[in-house]
Parts: structure tokens; sequence; C-alpha cells
């Protein structure tokens, strides 16, 4: 909360640098609203997001990169052009809606309407057709009724997100909300709209998971499987996690090889080595 600050440009490069110099190969970039980074270099210029990103894939080891968290309204066209220009972005974006409500988005003071956000996901599609998304969503904000739940659960369907963070509103303290508005949804309301967003989503998710069955994948492997020290867990670059056997020598952690998936549950690829 409070005002935007940015971490110099150099600072930035300089860090990831050192990281790649040590065998880190995949990066995110953090921040609130990070799409709206606006670093000032040495010589005092000011860098966007785009071309942080352009830089950081200029860094020689860095595989894959990824951001989070970004706001609609900076993501303009500019940065949809990285995904498209350079090899090292992933094919994943998190773009939080919170709402599929134009009045609560309203209120919530995130300056776009329902209308604007679903344009926003036609664009993405038009530009990168095998983009992964994951969304923020907030059930039982001030003065929600009834129907704008339900354009919340109709703009999670457009979007068909492939997971989300879910969460029922409360009270922060010094928040805008907090001095605007009275907390004024019951709990047992926001509880039950909260599940079944959270039931939408498991549908989403499984039906997302199901369309991958028979697909290839490059996988950057991040360590043993929960489960079993005896199959690798890893991400493609939709950030899905799949979870396959060790049949080939000489993988370790930071390794990427391809996989095919041959199954899936709600959260989970399940796949094999492609020799």
């Amino acid at each position: 909360r409070g005002e935007e600050v940015s971490r110099p440009l150099d600072d930035v490069l300089a860090e990831i640098a050192g990281l790649a110099e040590k065998g880190v190969r995949e990066i995110s970039l953090l921040g609130q609203n990070v799409n709206g980074y606006r670093g000032e270099t040495f010589e005092g210029n000011i860098c966007t997001f785009a071309d942080l990103l352009r830089l950081v894939a200029e860094i020689p080891g860095i595989g894959r990169l990824r951001y989070t968290t970004s706001h609609p309204l900076e993501f303009n066209d500019d940065l949809i052009q990285c995904y498209r220009d350079l090899p090292q972005m992933v094919s994943h974006l998190h773009l939080p809606v919170q709402s599929g409500s134009t009045r609560i988005l309203q209120l919530m003071n995130r300056t776009y309407t329902r209308e604007w956000y679903m344009g926003k996901v036609d664009r993405i599609r038009e530009i990168i057709p095998d983009c992964g998304s994951s969304s923020d969503l907030i059930a039982g904000f001030c003065t929600e009724e009834e129907g704008d739940h339900q354009d919340t659960l109709s703009i999670m369907e457009y979007s068909k997100y492939d997971m989300s963070y879910m969460f029922f509103y409360s009270e922060r303290p010094g928040t805008l909300a907090e001095r605007r508005y009275k907390d004024d949804v019951p709990d047992e309301i926001k509880k039950r709209r909260l599940a079944e967003i959270v039931e939408l989503q498991s549908r989403l998710s499984l039906e997302s998971n199901k369309r991958d069955i028979g697909k290839t994948f490059s996988v950057l492997i991040e360590g043993d499987s929960k489960k079993s020290d005896q199959h690798w867990m890893g991400r493609n670059s939709q950030n899905k996690v799949i979870v396959f056997a060790k049949e080939k020598a000489g993988l370790q952690k930071g390794s990427y090889t391809t996989v095919k998936v041959t199954g899936c549950t709600q959260a989970t690829l399940l796949g094999s080595i492609i020799n």
C-alpha cells in the first residue's frame, strides 16, 4: 500500500546476471503491478517493463522468463509483443480480474470494465494462442449482489483460467475500501459464493489439463515429486506442473527435458520422457 517504487534497472540486471552465473535458469520478476515498472538507469533514463524484459532476455543462461503480478491496465501491446519476440518468455500470464462485475470493479477502483477486460483476453489469445492463464478472484466485496457474483462466474467461463487464487473479501485497515464502504455481505453468503467460484475453477482446471493429454512439452525440472523420489516434478511453459518417471540418466534439477502428457488430475499433468 502506498506509492509505487521501482528498483533501479541496473540493480535488477546485475542481480539476474549473478544468478545466471550460479546456474539459475528461470527468472520470475516479482512486484505489485509489476508491469507498471518504471526503473531508472545510471544515466537517469526511465525503462519500461517491456524494455526490462528485453534486457533480461539478453543475459546468457536465462532460459525462461516470467513475472507476477500484473495489472490489466498496464498490459499493453508493447508487452504483448514480448511474448512473440522473446523465446525466453513463458506462455503463461497471471492477469487478476478480481470481479466480473463492472459495478464492483469500479468500487474496487480497478478503473476498467468487464467488457474491457474481456477484450484484453481476446487480444492475448490473438497474439499468444497457446497462452496459459491464471487470475485472482474475490467473492463478497462490499455491496456485492447475486447478479455481480454471476458476472464473476461468467467471466471465469469466458477467460477459461487454468488456475486461480480465490478468496472472500475481508476488510483490511488503511485501504480505500475500509474508509469508503461498509463490509455488508454476510459471511455465509461470502463463503457460499466462494465455494461456487472454487467449484467452477476446479472444473475449468480439469478441462484445461485434459486438453493437454497427448501433447508434448519442454519441461524444466524443479526437483523430486512430492509423492515419490522415483519421479521428477517440473513445469512447462504454461506454468503447469508435470510429474514423470525418472526414465533417463543424467537429468537433474535445472535440466530441461521433453515430456509427453499421458494423463492428468485436476492440478497436475502426468507424463513420460520422450527419448
